[in-house]
């Protein structure tokens, strides 16, 4: 059974955590979202989600899946992959803040408590557009729809049009979507979906007995198959894979990218001028080899693909690290 720490309205309960039932009104809150992201110093969204910068993001986009779990693994993050996707423009990459939602199967005593708590909370239209409404520009929806797939999208082209004007990104969503041919036309919807089903949820308690799914959680931590993402996440979606990097080590996975990118380009180079072997260039290098590569990083600084900052920060290391 999904374990899911989630907000819920007043007079319901889900299982956390720990063993024991707490209920929680509505979804989570600022002070929730504080709560659960505690390693994050910097800037927050009003809703309490970690705003990585944006220069951050834009750095983001030329690391690799590699990369990035590499970093992730090394601070002790080991469940934060998943793959298996059915992609929407499969050749560009997803990255944006994590804004995260979850569905479970439909129960309509349930659906009833939070749709009157929608209508006090001045909410519109049906609780998928709940957390679309409350998308900010680089937001990613993140979304575990329990891989339901028969009658279980929730976005199709009218919600997607809504999160790619609101956002002007993408989703990763575990579950199907419907009205693919339309989403496709969205040249930056960026999309890791579980699947395209052409049937739509019913996920209201107008539809009756047909009710087939209730949301229970709007930022709050949410699985996405073996990997546990949380608001406020880098999401990193690429070559068939996503990854969701906590925001206090989204810095750190850009600039561990930025050093390896320009140590492969000054050890390609030096290889094709047959200045070293390859067996110079791949194991630690020597202080002549480090010397070099400070003088060539020098001679090129305003040509390489990292920014003066990490390039200053290199230069300043007696040993910069292999």
């Amino acid at each position: 059974m999904r374990r899911i720490i989630a907000g819920v309205l007043a007079g319901a309960a889900f299982l956390a955590f720990t063993p024991c039932l707490r209920a929680q009104q509505e979804f989570f809150t600022r002070e929730d979202v504080i709560k659960y992201t505690p390693e994050w110093r910097g800037e927050r969204f009003p809703d309490g989600r970690p705003k990585v910068p944006d220069d951050i993001l834009d750095r983001m986009k030329n690391v690799t899946l590699e990369e990035a779990w590499a970093t992730l693994r090394s601070a002790g993050f080991n469940h934060q992959y998943e793959d298996g996707w059915y992609s929407i423009h499969p050749d560009q990459v997803l990255v944006g803040r994590a804004l995260t939602a979850v569905w479970m199967p439909g129960r309509p005593d349930i659906e009833k408590v939070i749709e009157e708590q929608g209508v006090q909370d001045h909410r519109k239209g049906g609780t998928n557009a709940w957390p679309v409404d409350m998308l900010q520009p680089r937001d990613v929806y993140v979304c575990d729809h329990f891989g339901l797939k028969k009658d279980g999208p929730s976005i199709g082209d009218n919600v997607g049009n809504a999160i790619y004007a609101k956002s002007g990104n993408g989703i990763v969503y575990d579950g199907a979507v419907r009205d693919i041919n339309g989403l496709e036309e969205l040249k930056d919807f960026t999309s890791f979906v579980r699947y395209y089903d052409p049937s739509h949820h019913f996920g209201m308690l107008a539809t009756g007995a047909r009710l087939n799914s209730t949301m229970v959680s709007i930022n709050g931590p949410t699985r996405i198959g073996q990997a546990l993402a949380m608001p406020g996440d880098v999401v990193l979606g690429r070559n068939g894979g996503v990854l969701f990097i906590p925001p206090q080590l989204a810095e750190r996975v850009v600039k561990y990218s930025e050093r390896t990118h320009l140590e492969d380009m000054f050890g390609h180079q030096r290889l094709r001028e047959k200045k070293y072997t390859a067996g110079q260039i791949d194991a630690k290098w020597s202080p002549e080899i480090e010397a070099d590569y400070h003088q060539w990083l020098k001679e090129n600084e305003g040509h390489l693909p990292a920014p003066k900052s990490t390039i200053d920060e290199i230069l300043n290391e007696s040993k910069p690290p292999q």
